[in-house]
């Protein structure tokens, strides 16, 4: 039998703009970054406390080498399982107050947890627009999935009225990664409390970012209880990589014995949280980055207020700006690309057919100069 062939479903993808294509860096992660042998000035990248190319960061992780070495050499259940990882589970239990555990990435934190959480007999209320990692969970869960408009807290309730399932999980992200909109958490808090569900809340945009501490949407909303579930990415403010589940004793320990992408994953190289205990040195030390963030946020908006194209209505630094057609975004993309600057263009099936935008990614390594001189040359493509 012949290999597939997939020429024609390529030039397809490419006739409707939708091919994607990888840009390879050649230098540290930053808003100064060399990309494809040229320099760019980058809004592309999820590093929104500008961490990931921080000394300190670097000096942690060249020591834990040294010592330790490169690689973990199984799964944590197994002999992977490091003292540094020990040290910073108790370092981010201590910082949001509730027990965690550690995963290799958020997409493997997602798909095992949902999976262990529910099953059959259970129901997953899910936004329409939740992020693929949390819809791949959903999917290998098995329990019956009911999706609900997104953001609606009132079509969320009716679902919720009238569902009977032996477990009920709500499942959400908190900052939604391409549109940059808040999920109704105190409205899900509460309907959450009266249908006796759970939430599953995946706030890989938000920790670091939202909050007076950075403890994320549930710090920024002031909720708190049992019911709630809460997944941290450790690669996007956190400058590193990873991801932990916070919750209860009983839900942490549960997910240890029974999420398989825990169980059956080698663990992450010890060296890796290392460069994480001294990021969570910073989020407490350097307050001032999340207030220069919020500022860059309100000078961004202010200035691309008169721009033919739209901001999406958003207080975070995913910001973005809906073009429309999948070719005219990309060639707004390419334009910047020949000012010097980088802003990735998003198409679908990421976004929804007739949205596609640049999504413009603030981080608090960027200076005002930085954001004038992105709006100055939408301003002049326009």
């Amino acid at each position: 039998m012949p290999a597939p062939d997939f020429s024609q479903q390529l030039a397809e993808l490419a006739a409707a703009g939708l091919l994607r294509r990888r840009r390879s860096l050649e230098s540290s992660q930053g808003v100064q970054v060399r990309a494809d042998g040229a320099a760019r000035l980058s809004f592309s990248s999820n590093d929104y406390l500008g961490l990931a190319g921080h000394p300190r960061l670097a000096a942690a992780v060249a020591e834990a080498v040294a010592r330790f070495g490169v690689g973990s050499g199984a799964s944590h259940l197994v002999s992977g399982h490091h003292a540094l990882h020990d040290a910073l589970e108790q370092r981010l239990a201590g910082f949001m107050g509730r027990p965690c555990l550690l995963f290799s990435s958020g997409y493997m934190a997602n798909v095992g947890a949902i999976s262990a959480l529910v099953g059959r007999e259970d129901a997953v209320f899910s936004d329409e627009l939740n992020h693929a990692s949390l819809i791949d969970g959903i999917r290998l869960c098995r329990a019956r999935v009911l999706r609900y408009r997104h953001g609606d807290a009132g079509d969320l309730e009716q679902l919720l009225s009238d569902t009977p399932a032996r477990r009920k999980l709500i499942v959400t992200d908190t900052v939604f990664s391409m549109d940059g909109d808040l999920a109704p958490l105190p409205r899900l808090a509460e309907l959450a409390e009266r249908h006796d569900a759970w939430i599953y809340a995946d706030d890989a945009h938000g920790f670091g970012v939202l909050g007076a501490a950075g403890r994320g949407a549930f710090e920024h909303f002031g909720l708190a209880g049992p019911r709630l579930i809460h997944l941290c990415t450790l690669g996007k403010a956190a400058g590193v990589s990873g991801a932990a589940i916070f919750a209860e004793q009983t839900v942490v320990d549960w997910l240890l014995q029974s999420a398989r992408s825990y169980i059956f994953a080698t663990a992450a190289p010890p060296a890796l949280a290392a460069a994480l205990l001294a990021s969570l040195d910073l989020f407490e030390e350097e307050a001032w980055r999340r207030t220069h963030l919020r500022a860059l946020i309100a000078r961004l908006r202010l200035a691309c207020s008169d721009l033919k194209w739209r901001l999406l209505e958003s207080e975070t630094p995913v910001q973005p700006l809906i073009v429309g057609e999948n070719m005219a975004a990309v060639e707004l993309a390419e334009a910047l690309q020949r000012r010097g600057i980088w802003v990735p263009a998003i198409r679908p099936p990421t976004v929804p057919p007739g949205t596609a935008r640049l999504r413009i990614s603030l981080s608090a390594a960027h200076a005002a100069e930085d954001v004038d001189r992105l709006a100055g040359a939408l301003r002049e493509l326009q």
